[in-house]
């Protein structure tokens, strides 16, 4: 009995990642390989090759719900996540079969510095992000908030440049420097307001608005003053 139990589990150990792997395929056939080709070879005006992306690039965009796009055209953006856990893992090991390319990232970034991290997002990522890192608008697309970007996600996204986002490879951004943005990133979900209230955190425009107003409730009070002095 025993060792048929234990026959049964080596076949089964056996057969799995073959499952696995026709599952990855039959998902990829029904979902991806529209704008991605049969085998992943890309398609014109549809999709790009997806050989040798490894499997960081579809983890990042599958979990994201960045794809599938109904689209082509359309700007990739975050939305409802189309798969389960396992479907993603089969998808993610069927595309990181195309060929050779980099692994899902597992950043450190407990260990980074949050001022280095400010001072490497102001330099690379608060021109279309802001310094807050919600988001904004560039010329032709729409930048995304990261308040809902995992740290994974994020060290996905800036070896990637999905979209018109510039790509950093370890030359431009090393993995500490790595660590140190997504711990940033992380600051910015939740920071500290020592200054007072954050008016949102959306950047200038909020607090030129609320300056204006306040100068224009002072000149309205001024103004009135002046007039009934001048009255009496």
């Amino acid at each position: 009995m025993i060792r048929r139990n234990l026959l049964i589990l080596m076949l089964t150990l056996a057969v799995a990642p073959a499952a696995s792997a026709a599952d990855g395929a039959g998902l990829f056939a029904a979902n991806c390989s529209r704008c991605h080709g049969t085998a992943g070879q890309g398609l014109p005006d549809k999709g790009p090759s997806l050989e040798h992306v490894g499997a960081r690039a579809a983890d990042f965009y599958l979990r994201t719900g960045y794809m599938p796009l109904s689209d082509p055209g359309a700007q990739p953006s975050r939305s409802r996540v189309l798969f389960g856990e396992g479907q993603i893992r089969a998808i993610v090991g069927y595309v990181a079969s195309l060929g050779a390319g980099p692994p899902i990232p597992s950043p450190r970034w407990r260990s980074g510095d949050v001022a280095a991290g400010m001072r490497l997002f102001t330099d690379n990522c608060a021109g279309c992000h802001q310094i807050a890192a919600r988001g904004g608008y560039v010329t032709g697309a729409r930048v995304p908030p990261l308040g809902q970007a995992t740290p994974r996600q994020v060290a996905e996204a800036i070896r990637i440049g999905p979209y018109l986002m510039p790509r950093f490879p370890p030359a431009a951004i090393s993995r500490a420097q790595l660590n140190d943005l997504i711990a940033y990133v992380e600051y910015t979900k939740h920071p500290q307001d020592p200054g007072g209230v954050s008016i949102g955190r959306l950047g200038p425009w909020p607090e030129g608005m609320a300056t204006w107003l306040v100068a224009a409730a002072t000149l309205v009070a001024v103004c009135l003053l002046l007039g009934k002095r001048l009255r009496t």
